[in-house]
């Protein structure tokens, strides 16, 4: 087979020749070309026409996001950003998935990272490689819309026994899907959601922050000192696990990867499953990987229900996959309709729970 072409995309010349050497050491992967700006970047994206792009963010001339915004419009394909782990870094991120990069990897800040790094990067490399085109970014997703106000802002309050908490799960593509969902969201649903995307510390607030600008629901990166509210959504901080406890508590637990991530999909939905059970609505979205299909099949189990994103609008058809293989979801609903299913699952959660008000 091919081997998959990559672009790697750099000021710093360590940067640009270790990721270079050790991804050319993949019997798969071949870097057909290295650049040291975004300008040099566009001009090598037209004449190599590579598979996928690794791209920094701070660069001489053109920067990363100048960059990706010129290449997307003229020759879309994958890109993984590289970024520094810092709150500005954060947000330079979350603004390059806005302009259609489709994953990052943090940057090795030492020769002592860069293992680590690279086996995320080789995984994403390949998870990414044969993306559809119509998968990739599309101007008219929600994600890329200015910040604005809603309508109708939810009626936060406390949780209660008759109340269902809906859990979100994302990993690759997550951030774009999820602004998806939540904007749709209406105000008046009777449940509390509690989000996990897998991203580092740092990212994670960022994230709760442009989602609360889009949704109804108030979105907020979790603390130890929070509690299950309806209309209140909780994002797992970057890091940590996020718990659930009796009466709505919530608790962040540094306890290992599960997955290879921390937060992770599954523990947060077998803790659900174990306080909340028949109340809670699993929603499985795009991400490579398995996590949440075991804490998918402990709600099942448990008589809640389980949405899994379409692989026609997934970017990495690998989460929700694995989750409708084990034959536990309910509904396969493509992003766009997601919302209105999220909805529709938590009333008919409330009605099981109470069918003589149904």
């Amino acid at each position: 087979m091919r081997r998959i072409r990559v672009l790697v995309v750099d000021d710093s010349a360590f940067i640009r020749f270790t990721l270079a050497k050790r991804l050319n050491d993949e019997p798969d992967i071949e870097v057909v070309g290295t650049a040291r700006d975004g300008v040099e970047a566009v001009e090598k994206v037209e004449e190599l026409d590579p598979d996928v792009v690794t791209l920094d963010i701070q660069m001489p001339r053109l920067n990363g996001l100048g960059a990706l915004s010129r290449i997307m419009r003229r020759f879309p394909r994958p890109i993984i950003m590289l970024s520094t782990l810092t709150q500005n870094g954060a947000r330079e991120t979350l603004k390059a998935l806005s302009l259609g990069a489709v994953d990052f990897v943090p940057k090795p800040s030492s020769a002592i990272r860069v293992p680590h790094v690279l086996e995320d990067l080789r995984n994403k490399i390949r998870a990414v490689a044969h993306l559809p085109a119509a998968r990739l970014h599309r101007p008219s997703s929600p994600f890329t819309m200015p910040p604005k106000a809603p309508p109708e802002a939810a009626l936060v309050r406390r949780f209660a026994r008759d109340d269902v908490l809906v859990v979100l799960g994302a990993s690759t593509g997550g951030p774009r899907a999820l602004s998806t969902l939540v904007s749709g969201l209406p105000p008046k649903l009777e449940a509390a959601i509690a989000i996990v995307q897998h991203m580092p510390k740092h990212f994670t607030a960022s994230l709760a922050e442009r989602l609360d600008s889009l949704s109804a629901f108030h979105i907020k990166e979790a603390t130890a000192s929070d509690k299950l509210r309806v209309g209140q959504g909780l994002l797992a901080p970057g890091g940590q696990h996020l718990c659930f406890q009796r009466l709505g508590a919530v608790r962040l637990s540094d306890a290992p990867p599960r997955n290879h991530v921390r937060p992770a999909v599954d523990v947060t939905l077998e803790t659900a499953a174990r306080w909340y059970g028949p109340s809670t609505v699993a929603v499985i979205l795009t991400g490579m990987g398995r996590d949440g299909t075991a804490g998918a099949k402990r709600i099942k189990a448990q008589g809640g229900m389980v949405l899994a994103e379409a692989e026609a609008t997934c970017v990495v058809y690998g989460m929700p996959k694995c989750v409708v293989e084990a034959g536990i979801a309910d509904q396969v609903v493509p992003i766009g309709a997601m919302a209105a299913a999220v909805a529709d699952a938590v009333e008919a959660v409330r009605c099981q729970k109470n069918r003589a008000r149904c």
